[in-house]
């Protein structure tokens, strides 16, 4: 699972990176994106500990097991994306008329999100 981790650490650090540069967090807006990316963090492990728990049951799973693993995952991924708007919100009323306008282009989906894992393994 240590493998897993550091791939699930690196894809979200790398992405935390990516919206900080196309967001262009200023200096004053650093300490609201700070929460913002320790929330991306905190998400990104409790969706993938709903996934690790899925994966190590998937050859003995009844199928109430695998049901209720896949609720799981879709609350792990429920509850995270309620914690990200609502750090986002503070980062998202300090920003500039070009940064929200970035924010809501990247937010809504429009460039081909697919409900991807957050790390492959």
């Amino acid at each position: 699972m240590e493998k897993s981790d550091a791939k699930r650490d690196e894809a979200v650090e790398r992405h935390i990176a990516d919206l900080h540069g196309k967001l262009k967090i200023t200096a004053a807006e650093e300490s609201q994106w700070k929460e913002v990316a320790e929330t991306m963090r905190d998400n990104a492990k409790n969706l993938d500990k709903a996934i690790d728990k899925r994966d190590a049951s998937l050859g003995s799973a009844t199928a109430i097991d695998d049901l209720n693993s896949y609720a799981d995952i879709a609350q792990a991924h429920a509850t995270g994306v309620k914690k990200l708007a609502k750090s986002f919100s503070g980062l998202y009323s300090m920003m500039t008329d070009d940064q929200k306008k970035e924010a809501d282009e990247i937010f809504s989906h429009r460039g081909g999100h697919q409900g991807k894992k957050v790390a492959s393994r």
